[in-house]
């Protein structure tokens, strides 16, 4: 026992394991039917950064470079992916297990909107149900044969976030920001989260980072000056792109058509992800 042992076991830094615990402790199997061969988290220190967008434009780049692709949708309480991909119909299953939802191009998404009756019903849950969810879409979902799966998860370093890093064996994850010193501020702590629970992060993704104009050409700072390389510097990362302002990206996922968008924005994070597979 600690000489400073003040009889609080609960906030006890010298608990046994506490903080060391080994993942696999708490690894939740995939549904018998999933083959998944990479696992990508996409993380945001906080929400309006343009998280699932990036995670759904990355889904589609590597769907169009030939991997079979699918996105699983964490963002319990604030599903976008649906809407996003223009998604209609709803998962059904059967005695196995459930069937994710194939986009037009055939990327496999699941989303709570997805069993939702209606996309617009709230979903008022406390964490340990939305923690509870998230893990049956890993668990009870026959994924089949995957090469990439983008895991969108919500905004900050609270229960669902923990509960994908402990349950699920992630490959890596991005961290989305935008060129705001407070956002890139909160983007650490999201960093400091993945660095404690030793999950790898691959890289930095700056997104609205500016405009061009189209009447002049000229690349406009709209939120101010970038502060991700410093960020990046700081904790010794790679930013992996930096996303403009695009009406064009705004009104595809609006009409459910990021599948039609054209840019090559994030051709450089596929590459590399392209190479950790063929590492792994």
């Amino acid at each position: 026992m600690s000489e400073k042992c003040d009889q609080n076991c609960e906030s006890c830094s010298a608990r046994s394991g506490e903080g060391t615990e080994k993942k696999t402790d708490f690894v939740a199997q995939p549904h018998e039917l999933s083959n998944v061969k990479n696992i990508i988290g996409v993380l945001s220190g906080k929400g309006g950064v343009g998280k699932s967008i990036v995670t759904s434009m990355l889904a589609v780049t590597m769907n169009r470079m030939g991997y079979k692709t699918a996105i699983l949708d964490a963002d319990i309480t604030g599903p976008s992916i649906p809407k996003i991909f223009g998604l209609k119909g709803k998962a059904e299953g059967d005695s196995r297990g459930i069937f994710p939802i194939k986009s037009s191009t055939g990327i496999d998404i699941m989303s709570i909107n997805l069993v939702l009756d209606s996309d617009t019903d709230p979903v008022i849950v406390r964490g340990p149900l939305i923690s509870s969810t998230v893990k049956q879409f890993w668990t009870d979902v026959m994924w089949g044969d995957i090469d990439f799966m983008f895991v969108d998860m919500p905004p900050g370093t609270g229960d669902v976030p923990l509960t994908v890093f402990q349950s699920i064996t992630v490959d890596g994850i991005i961290v989305v920001t935008s060129p705001q010193e407070l956002v890139s501020m909160i983007v650490s702590k999201a960093v400091r989260m993945a660095e404690i629970m030793d999950v790898s992060i691959i890289g930095l993704v700056e997104n609205m980072s500016y405009f061009t104009c189209p009447d002049n050409g000229k690349d406009y700072k709209v939120f101010g000056e970038s502060h991700i390389d410093e960020v990046a510097e700081k904790h010794n990362l790679k930013v992996l792109a930096k996303l403009p302002i695009d009406p064009k990206i705004s009104e595809a996922c609006d009409k459910g058509e990021i599948e039609l968008y054209d840019g090559n924005w994030v051709d450089p994070v596929a590459k590399i992800l392209e190479e950790m597979g063929e590492v792994r």
